[in-house]
């Protein structure tokens, strides 16, 4: 990834974070599949006026991001590189079962983060690079339904945020964040519409 990414062709990157999904609140989820709380046909509704008529629609795999994106899209390209950072042995677990350590690194070198049994954070960033390299080819715009990790370490690299601020970025759900990248490198147009 460059220090500063620059596109001759200019494209139109439009994230939006999947619906609330279907699960307490006290608990700690990532790659878990939930179902979600909020209508995606209606958050994609809302949503559909502030996307151009001609994009290419990429989702994660997992139902909370894909079905937003099939309600925003008759045919979109379901990614699994997309995903939601895998908390491994926490999957699902009640916060205050996490011992007080546990986040330590999250909060200060959040890409050295990694939960037992899960994933690496830098290597989920890598992976969400690896899918936007790929599906910006070709295009104009690109709408990418995604969870607020990869949606982190997404914005964070384009504007050159070091990673230990990508926890400042907060993705609210169902919104919509848009940035342009052209010649002088990543512009933030809108966050969380």
């Amino acid at each position: 990834m460059n220090e500063l990414f620059r596109l001759s062709d200019p494209l139109d990157l439009y994230l939006v974070r999947h619906p609330k999904p279907e699960v307490d609140p006290g608990l700690c989820y990532g790659a878990v599949d939930l179902p979600v709380a909020d209508d995606p046909v209606r958050e994609a509704r809302r949503l559909a006026p502030l996307l151009p008529a001609r994009c290419r629609v990429v989702a994660s795999a997992l139902s909370r991001a894909r079905l937003l994106a099939e309600a925003l899209s008759p045919d979109p390209f379901i990614d699994e590189r997309l995903r939601e950072l895998d908390f491994g042995d926490w999957e699902l677990k009640p916060f205050s079962d996490i011992p007080a350590d546990g986040f330590a690194v999250w909060g200060s070198t959040l890409i050295d983060f990694q939960a037992p049994g899960g994933e690496r954070y830098s290597d989920m960033a890598d992976r969400v690079w690896q899918a936007f390299e790929h599906h910006r080819q070709g295009v104009q715009a690109l709408v990418m339904v995604a969870h607020n990790g990869p949606m982190r370490a997404l914005v964070g690299t384009l504007l050159g945020l070091p990673p230990s601020r990508w926890l400042n970025l907060e993705f609210e759900f169902g919104r919509l964040t848009r940035l342009t990248i052209g010649p002088l490198g990543p512009k933030l147009r809108a966050f969380n519409l």
